[in-house]
């Protein structure tokens, strides 16, 4: 069985290429309908900015070798079984599935590295999943209480999804921070209080408020290193930054010569990969796939989608991410 599957082939170059797809007794083969884009990380390697050296993803079997050209890349896509082998449950032939797999018309899979489709959820809402996982992870890691001013920089396709599952906590307060004016108004639709652009927020914004000076969580997702300094410019005294961002070879440049190290500021990163330590006990794949899936249901995340395009005009879909940022949001690439 052969398939066409995404290559990154160099800086701003993709290509269309014919690959082999083999079936093993203990896989299934799924045709694919449509797959998602994630800007962030699939810009960086669009552009080649992310370290060549680094394993693509070790969690993901799909996702094997590392960050050099040429690579398939992505782990968001919907299809249908439309074979299985010989040791699996016949069951699998005709289900629609979720896998974390590259951007290829066809692929192969271990049923347990798949996700059936719920019923009542359409493809579009599925390709979705790895979004709302990683907001999902990254709300458990900050960990907002009671009470709190949390700000979010960046209101991309994760920090929307972040930003409605923060709308639902009782916070004192939920300022989203964009340069982009329709992802400010996306931002408010989701239950931001108050949404700024970068240059309106300032550092004495709570300086009048009752409790302590400052925001108490903050949540960098913009993809833009200089966030960072912004980011520690509002956290107030024993505050927390986490920061879903991958910056790739982009490199930050931290001010930590000011208040960072009296204000007893707690830095730390947040990946969908992995699980807190501290919360690994009670948190098994299977309960954050559950909690996820509940997420993905309670968030309106068809409405995040801007652009369908199909697989194989997938270049325009990256030139239309880089040089339209305004307009797309999140792309998707169409099989049929």
């Amino acid at each position: 069985m052969t398939g066409e599957s995404l290559y990154f082939t160099g800086p701003e170059a993709l290509d269309l290429r014919e690959r082999s797809v083999e079936v093993s007794a203990d896989e299934v083969l799924v045709e694919t309908h449509v797959s998602a884009i994630s800007p962030g990380t699939e810009l960086l390697i669009y552009h080649g900015e992310a370290p060549r050296d680094l394993p693509a993803d070790e969690t993901l079997d799909a996702l094997d070798g590392d960050l050099s050209y040429p690579l398939r890349y992505g782990y968001a896509a919907v299809g249908e079984v439309i074979e299985t082998g010989s040791a699996v449950d016949p069951s699998w032939q005709g289900r629609e599935v979720f896998g974390f797999n590259p951007h290829e018309t066809r692929f192969s899979a271990e049923p347990s590295t798949l996700i059936p489709v719920p019923d009542g959820t359409v493809a579009e809402e599925m390709v979705m999943y790895p979004t709302v996982e990683t907001a999902t992870t990254l709300v458990l890691d900050g960990g907002p209480r009671v009470g709190e001013r949390v700000v979010v920089f960046g209101a991309g396709a994760i920090g929307l999804c972040v930003i409605g599952l923060l709308a639902s906590f009782p916070l004192s307060e939920l300022v989203v921070v964009d340069p982009l004016s329709a992802r400010r108004e996306r931002a408010r639709q989701l239950g931001a209080d108050t949404t700024l652009a970068p240059d309106d927020l300032t550092a004495n914004r709570w300086d009048d408020a009752a409790g302590p000076d400052g925001a108490d969580l903050v949540y960098e997702l913009s993809g833009t290193p200089s966030a960072l300094d912004d980011a520690l410019a509002v956290a107030g005294y024993d505050s927390r930054i986490v920061v879903g961002s991958w910056y790739g070879t982009k490199s930050p440049t931290l001010d930590l010569g000011g208040d960072f190290h009296r204000d007893r500021v707690s830095i730390e990163s947040s990946q969908v990969s992995t699980i807190d330590p501290d919360r690994r006990g009670r948190w098994s794949f299977d309960r954050r796939t559950e909690v996820t899936l509940d997420n993905l249901a309670s968030l309106p995340v068809e409405s995040l989608v801007t652009h369908r395009i199909p697989f194989e005009e997938a270049p325009d879909a990256y030139r239309l991410l880089d040089d339209q940022p305004e307009d797309a949001l999140q792309v998707l690439l169409t099989y049929h």
